[in-house]
């Protein structure tokens, strides 16, 4: 009697080609991220931190360290520009030796010949996007606290000056048009973390009556959602500006936005942002009716997320110019390199800056140059496979 056959689970088997091109892209690839980082901290940070130990008495075990945190940063920004050398060098090399003419005359078409170049983009954008998203923002916050403290110039994790949160409401008018109409303006002269002191609210959203409200301190009651006030002033103005009460107080409970709070709380930076804190601070600035600000967040959260697939952008336009056929050095691949990153980057500039202008939206601002760039690899591709 004979045995059943167990069932066998079949993987994907890598072929020979597949690793020789593998083994030929990663050291160009190892190489550009070491040359990349190193470039990038030395510009961005390393001389700063030379000036700081010498103008400022930094230590240097701290500028070490600063620096060593400064890393994660340099590192996503090295990935996509390390992917582009590496596809450059590598597919160059095979095709000015005449090892893609081999394998193409063996009946390998060109879309298979870069099926590697895909993977290892697809790969370096998930790490990509990990450190860009996970490590960066912990790592940029840590190391501006390092400095600070080293420096005796600590700042405060919150806005500590000057809290003005205006409150808008919108109203519709008889022929159908529709305006933003100020309600309320909150103001703080100090918060220190808790308190906010010497405030001045004025409400407008009451008909037939202005309230200014004057106080020393007020505390946000997160047991009962209201402002307390403490040591105040109430003035009720009638519409003509006569007076119509004068109302003094040691306590009084406001239920007003708890949005000044949260404004002044915000983290300080965009790049000590995740896109999660991102998106909870869109809600925050959406508040204060700054379309500028809200502009400006909205193409940093679409440029924190387009920002890993630029890897793949990179990959394909480096296999689709190193395939054709070609006598080219290292050198040459080297500078080529060179130049397709600084386009890149300069449309991605132009691209963001029409963003925060509000010409274009945020998300064809952040993305637009990886549309370009995918469709330009994607020409270079069907030409090369003619």
């Amino acid at each position: 009697m004979e045995k059943e056959p167990k069932f066998q689970l079949s993987l994907p088997q890598i072929s020979v080609m597949d690793r020789y091109i593998m083994t030929e892209l990663l050291l160009p690839f190892l190489f550009g991220i070491g040359l990349f980082t190193s470039l990038g901290l030395s510009i961005g940070t390393l001389f700063e931190l030379i000036r700081k130990v010498t103008e400022s008495g930094l230590l240097f075990s701290v500028a070490i360290k600063i620096l060593l945190l400064r890393m994660p940063e340099f590192i996503a920004l090295a990935f996509p520009m390390s992917v582009l050398l590496a596809t450059l060098m590598a597919y160059s090399r095979l095709s000015s030796d005449s090892e893609i003419i081999a394998l193409r005359s063996i009946g390998i078409n060109i879309y298979r010949l870069i099926i590697p170049a895909i993977i290892l983009s697809l790969i370096v954008t998930g790490c990509t996007f990990f450190i860009n998203d996970v490590v960066t923002p912990n790592a940029n916050r840590q190391a501006t606290l390092t400095l600070q403290k080293a420096l005796n110039r600590v700042r405060p994790t919150f806005k500590d000056r000057n809290i003005l949160y205006p409150e808008y409401k919108t109203v519709t008018y008889e022929d159908g048009s529709t305006h933003s109409v100020l309600v309320r303006l909150f103001y703080a002269e100090e918060f220190n973390g808790e308190q906010m002191k010497d405030l001045t609210i004025l409400d407008l959203s009451r008909k037939g009556v202005n309230q200014i409200l004057t106080s020393q301190t007020a505390t946000w009651n997160m047991s009962e959602n209201v402002w307390d006030f403490f040591n105040g002033t109430i003035y009720l103005i009638s519409p003509d500006g006569g007076y119509r009460n004068i109302v003094r107080f040691e306590h009084q409970q406001l239920a007003l936005s708890r949005a000044p709070l949260d404004l002044a709380q915000r983290p300080l930076s965009y790049n000590e942002m995740s896109i999660a804190q991102a998106r909870e601070h869109l809600t925050i600035v959406k508040l204060e009716a700054n379309e500028k600000e809200i502009r400006k967040l909205l193409v940093a959260i679409q440029g924190k997320i387009s920002l890993p697939f630029v890897c793949v952008v990179f990959g394909i336009v480096g296999a689709s110019l190193g395939i054709r056929p070609q006598n080219t050095n290292k050198a040459t691949s080297f500078g080529i390199c060179v130049g397709l990153i600084f386009s890149y980057y300069l449309l991605s500039f132009v691209s963001e800056s029409l963003g925060v202008w509000g010409i274009v939206t945020p998300f064809m601002a952040a993305w637009l140059p990886n549309f370009l760039g995918l469709g330009t690899g994607t020409w270079l591709l069907i030409q090369s496979a003619k």
